[in-house]
């Protein structure tokens, strides 16, 4: 325990400078006493630290004094390289940085621990991008991330589900999601969310701004999705499914997967359950419940039955008549035979 804190307190110094005893001690959790008496065996261990006395003094390091230990565990060090994404990174314009920066934590670390974490990315492979989907191309992204790094504002043209905006954006972090980047930025002194290759064109601009001091990007990332999620669902349907629907509704994007299972009624004689699902129109959820084929009932609303049933009316019509490229072509079966008799 106390060698962990000795090389936490050895990290803080070279990382951080001068820091006070009190400092330290709120970092490790320990008594200023206990500092103390850690800072006396660094000392002694040959760790050139000295004390400042005064307002603005502390402990610290000798001037250009550096060690190699990282204070890193070997699984620690193993989640950094698994986490080290090519594919994000290079979209960023980071690819060689990260292959530095990975080199350089491969030589710091133990002889020991090198093969293995070599084998990490051997081994593991991060593929965010969905089934059937690939990632979307965004042609702006190092450039945005770089106005991200500098605080520095950008005017988009973006092209939104209603129109086409040209707009000035304070960008505050970027979120990759499912294969998909997306900026976080102030636009008209609101939060939003921007999609990178809805972005038509961009211009980053010379002039900064303050970035707010209570953003945080994560937490906000999270809200955001939440909201957008529970905002999108504005009706609601009922199902009769078959027990395979039901599978097939427990796919589906969250919020319905949840509301088909915590609905789900009892079975009736043949299986079949009754689900109340949320919907976001009913164009959407007519396109969305097509997949389900004949293994789900809509019951309500009347508007979505009429739509399904005049879809399904329409495709009976369309397939009752033989295929015109059946009538012309022969079987496959048949012209395979013929094909094997002439040879």
């Amino acid at each position: 325990m106390r060698a962990s804190r000795l090389l936490s307190i050895l990290m803080l110094l070279q990382t951080r400078g001068r820091m006070t005893a009190p400092a330290l001690a709120a970092e490790a959790e320990v008594s200023i006493r206990t500092i103390y008496r850690d800072i006396d065996q660094l000392s002694a261990a040959g760790v050139p630290v000295y004390a400042e006395r005064g307002r603005d003094g502390g402990f610290a390091l000798l001037d250009g004094w550096r060690t190699r230990l990282t204070g890193l565990t070997a699984p620690e060090a193993q989640a950094l390289f698994l986490a080290g994404l090519p594919g994000p990174a290079t979209e960023l314009g980071l690819g060689d940085v990260m292959q530095a920066a990975q080199l350089k934590l491969l030589a710091a670390l133990p002889a020991e621990w090198q093969a293995d974490v070599r084998r990490v990315s051997s081994r593991f492979h991060l593929d965010p991008a969905g089934w059937f989907n690939a990632p979307t191309p965004v042609n702006h992204l190092p450039a945005i991330a770089e106005a991200v790094w500098t605080d520095r504002r950008i005017r988009v043209r973006y092209e939104s589900w209603k129109d086409v905006r040209d707009r000035e954006v304070e960008p505050l972090g970027l979120v990759l999601k499912a294969g998909n980047w997306y900026l976080a930025a102030l636009s008209e002194g609101k939060l939003r969310t921007f999609r990178l290759s809805s972005i038509q064109k961009l211009t980053v601009l010379e002039t900064g701004f303050k970035r707010p001091p209570d953003f945080n990007l994560a937490q906000y990332w999270v809200q955001s999705a939440q909201r957008f999620e529970a905002g999108i669902y504005r009706d609601s349907a009922v199902l009769r499914v078959s027990p395979q629907g039901l599978k097939h509704l427990q796919r589906m994007p969250p919020a319905i997967a949840e509301a088909a299972t915590r609905t789900a009624e009892a079975p009736d004689a043949q299986g079949w359950v009754r689900v109340v699902i949320p919907i976001e129109s009913v164009e959407y959820a007519a396109h969305d419940l097509l997949r389900l084929r004949a293994e789900a009932e809509v019951l309500a609303p009347p508007a979505l039955r009429e739509r399904l049933a005049d879809t399904a009316q329409r495709l009976a019509a369309l397939y009752a008549a033989p295929s015109p490229v059946a009538k012309t072509s022969p079987p496959r079966r048949a012209t395979a035979a013929r094909s094997r008799a002439r040879t």
